[in-house]
């Protein structure tokens, strides 16, 4: 991938514990494990399940690609973000609906469904019909 990938500060190139975003790509899965936090290490060292190979496996045939655009689908909001997912977008499941997560290189080490809610923020309105005899009476501005 060709694209320049920067942190917030000017000029400055992206790095993830003193590793470039391409020497990051190099590495293979055991030698990224290392510098990933603790849990993500864990998961990775005890072996990535049937579902998370198979997610891995299209990411690799995705990012080989480069020119195909079609996000992939996936349920697994547990996947570790790998350096080989940097600029590839997912559809993650948010247990109503996919949405779309474009991976950028400072998400590697969280997770997927980190940058997907399942839960969206509720704001009540008035009291409606058929509320309680207290509730009707809202204060008027």
């Amino acid at each position: 991938m060709s694209q320049e990938y920067r942190t917030g500060r000017e000029g400055e190139e992206f790095t993830y514990r003193g590793h470039t975003l391409e020497e990051l790509q190099e590495l293979d899965l055991e030698d990224v494990a290392e510098l990933l936090p603790a849990r993500k290490r864990r998961s990775i060292e005890r072996g990535l399940s049937v579902e998370k190979q198979k997610l891995l496996e299209k990411a690799r045939e995705k990012g080989e690609e480069e020119t195909a655009n079609a996000p992939i689908r996936t349920h697994l909001r547990d996947m570790p973000i790998l350096p080989e997912f940097v600029g590839l977008t997912f559809e993650v499941y948010n247990g109503q609906a996919f949405e779309r997560v474009r991976v950028e290189p400072e998400m590697i080490g969280h997770y997927l469904g980190e940058f997907q809610l399942t839960r969206t923020s509720v704001e009540h309105g008035q009291a409606g019909i058929g509320a309680t005899r207290s509730s009707k009476f809202v204060p008027l501005k």
